[in-house]
């Protein structure tokens, strides 16, 4: 996460975990900002996530994938295909975050090799360096263990950005594993690592299932961006609203 969404406002974008090219569309049509395609969980595949990373305007800062590993051959057919930041789950070490930016950046930030991209895709004097501008290298901490060791983590240098996942980090403290955390631990690691996200210059994000939520996280200015809901859980809601709305319909005799 290197910039902010148009008209100053913390981008807001949403986990893809459906094979679905016409998902992106609807939901930038709605207002969202970008995509995390989540290849970590859910049915999305490689070789359909790089097609629709093809689909999606190369223009688009908040295209990101979420990958399974820190195998960096996935990752290089990711970048190449278009995503903007790569999400690394799980994220407790220095090392990991080192491999994460080797793979991400090409030299001499990191590894990446140069290969056919899509055309233009990274505009600007010098390629190298245009793509390690305009790719994000974006941990995500998600354990006490990776909370423990934030410091060495975000001081490591190429890493962009730190993405929270308050699931797991709430059950690495035996709570539920749930978002969207008022108080405990949860809520006091989001103020800790904004403290060390700033002091290093790196953004901080999180996934949020609530909007109003993720909202107060904004006015308290204790992120900067966040992933506002799952492709499976949105649509869920809205199946079950539909057919609650003409239950109701049918008990009451409403035909509005």
């Amino acid at each position: 996460m290197k910039q902010s969404a148009p008209g100053g406002a913390g981008p807001v974008l949403f986990h893809q975990s459906l094979p679905s090219f016409a998902m992106p569309e609807w939901a930038a049509a709605a207002g969202y900002d970008g995509v995390i395609l989540d290849l970590q969980h859910g049915e999305l595949g490689l070789e359909t996530a790089c097609g629709i990373l093809r689909s999606i305007p190369r223009d688009n800062a908040y295209t990101y994938a979420r990958v399974g590993s820190l195998d960096p051959g996935p990752i290089l057919r990711l970048l190449d295909s278009g995503a903007r930041g790569i999400v690394a789950p799980t994220v407790e070490s220095r090392s990991q975050t080192e491999a994460l930016v080797a793979a991400t950046k090409y030299p001499p930030l990191g590894g990446r090799s140069l290969g056919p991209s899509r055309p233009a895709l990274y505009p600007g004097d010098v390629y190298t360096e245009a793509g390690n501008q305009a790719v994000s290298a974006i941990a995500q901490i998600e354990t006490k263990a990776g909370v423990d060791r934030a410091e060495e983590i975000i001081s490591t240098p190429g890493l962009d950005s730190v993405y929270i996942g308050p699931a797991d980090l709430a059950v690495s403290h035996g709570l539920p594993g749930r978002g969207d955390w008022e108080d405990g631990p949860v809520r006091e690691a989001i103020a800790y690592l904004r403290e060390v996200t700033t002091a290093h210059g790196v953004t901080l994000g999180i996934y949020s299932g609530q909007p109003a939520y993720a909202a107060g996280l904004f006015a308290d200015d204790l992120v900067d961006y966040v992933g506002l809901g799952i492709d499976l859980v949105l649509l869920n809601r809205a199946f079950g609203d539909t057919i609650a709305a003409l239950g109701s319909a049918r008990s009451t005799g409403s035909n509005s």
